[in-house]
């Protein structure tokens, strides 16, 4: 027996030494509510693969990941990672660069726990079913807070904090200053629209696959009602990207055409219903003002930002000013601009990632960053039909995430760079998988 199929037969046959795995990236992902206990679990989960990985080399028992996958995934951790070393050696706070370099390899280990937990089909029916159902309960959750004021779920955990703490999630006073849907994440953490719309795909494409028109139609509309209500407009594009690519998929570009008009007369109806809703598309078509001011209103002072990412991209082109080294240089670049849109505060990020990358790692980490997006692309043309089945859900939505048409949350920071490394790595796993189904020549041509 050749050693690709002696190796495939030995991984399928030890299925139950990475059951672990999915358990590990649910509860992560599951957790995301509290950022601080999700954090840990993810720690945690790379310690526990890194020493589960070593202990097996050594003990010479079959390896929990293809050589292929393996290599894809630590590829796309130094496309992400390295940036950030280069970029601690002048930056402008050196010991916190240093600092954020070395916590990132956390997601090394953490990333090869994520592939293992995709690398057979049952541990990935558990996964991606288990990532399904989390976004369909907290897209149910969001509707029920829609109607009536208060997420369950988000009730439910600052309950169980006040029994054990005595101390609220978020305070009344930060609360009431939300001006949108806050789902899960509470009204202090307004980042659920990009979430759910990052996460969409593990919903919307497997109920299309099961349930056909109903299902994809189904999932659609009520994950397009909670995003509109979500008042992101970045998750919106996010969500149109995944709809026009599902979409055509499942109906071809003319029916999809006629349901998208029926969807904008839905979203219109939406939003001449809701005031808040409203008042963000009418400051969206400030933009047609034509003037500055008009446009910087509509972004939501985001040009600013745009301009001082510029700033530091001209005085530190090779390898940026640091990662998360932004919110340091920004005074310095809008001195005497006056008081911003959203008041006296710095500018944490870019809200932009090849501005991100540039202004924070520079062209050398634009480059890294490219070099990973073109094995990641190399992997997927030339694997076999059935990898790119099976991965479908975990690319699209790695790809709409890190659209570069878009606005976004800092991809290095803690929460988004997790969910960020988490979808590369269910990418890398899902499509190099050693499955039965895969022809031994087409996991070497895919590697």
């Amino acid at each position: 027996m050749p050693t690709s199929q002696a190796d495939t037969a030995a991984v399928l046959r030890d299925e139950r030494a990475g059951r672990w795995a999915p358990w590990w990236v649910l509860a992560y992902v599951a957790l995301w509510p509290l950022p601080g206990i999700a954090e840990t679990v993810l720690g945690l989960g790379a310690i526990y693969a890194a020493v589960r990985m070593v202990i097996r080399r050594l003990q010479r028992r079959p390896h929990l990941l293809s050589p292929a996958a393996w290599a894809l995934t630590s590829i796309l951790f130094l496309g992400y990672w390295l940036p950030q070393a280069f970029s601690a050696f002048d930056a402008i706070d050196p010991s916190a660069s240093w600092t954020k370099a070395a916590a990132g390899l956390r997601y090394l280990p953490f990333m090869w726990l994520v592939a293992i937990a995709v690398a057979t089909p049952e541990r990935r029916r558990l996964t991606l079913g288990g990532l399904a159902v989390i976004t369909g309960a907290w897209t149910l959750d969001a509707l029920v807070q829609a109607v009536a004021g208060t997420s369950p779920w988000f009730w439910s955990l600052e309950q169980l904090k006040l029994a054990i703490s005595g101390r609220a999630l978020c305070p009344a006073d930060e609360a009431a200053l939300a001006d949108r849907l806050s789902g899960v994440l509470g009204p202090c953490n307004l980042k659920f629209g990009q979430v759910l719309a990052s996460l969409s795909p593990f919903l919307l494409l497997p109920l299309a696959r099961r349930f056909g028109a109903a299902g994809w139609l189904l999932a659609a509309a009520a994950l397009g009602s909670v995003l509109l209500l979500a008042g992101s407009r970045a998750s919106w594009i996010t969500f149109a990207l995944v709809l026009a690519y599902s979409g055509m998929r499942q109906f071809g570009w003319k029916r999809l055409a006629l349901l998208a008009m029926v969807g904008v007369l839905g979203a219109g109806v939406l939003v001449a219903s809701v005031p808040q809703l409203r008042e963000r598309v009418l400051r969206t078509t400030m933009a047609w003002e034509g003037d500055e001011t008009g446009v910087d209103q509509a972004l939501s002072g985001r040009a600013r930002i745009w301009s001082a990412a510029a700033c530091m991209i001209e005085a530190h082109p090779i390898n940026g000013v640091g990662a998360r080294g932004f919110r340091d240089a920004y005074p310095a670049c809008v001195a005497g601009e006056g008081t911003a849109v959203w008041g006296a505060e710095p500018a944490l990020h870019a809200h932009q990632i090849v501005l991100e990358i540039l202004a924070e790692t520079g062209v050398l980490g634009l480059l890294l960053w490219l070099a990973a997006v073109a094995q990641a692309w190399r992997a997927w043309r030339f694997a076999p039909t059935a990898a790119r089945e099976r991965v479908r859900p975990a690319m699209l939505a790695l790809a709409v995430t890190v659209f570069p048409l878009n606005t976004h949350l800092a991809f290095y920071s803690a929460f988004w760079g997790g969910l960020t490394v988490l979808l590369a790595a269910l990418f890398a796993g899902s499509l190099l998988a050693r499955d039965a189904d895969d022809s031994p020549r087409a996991m070497e041509t895919g590697r």
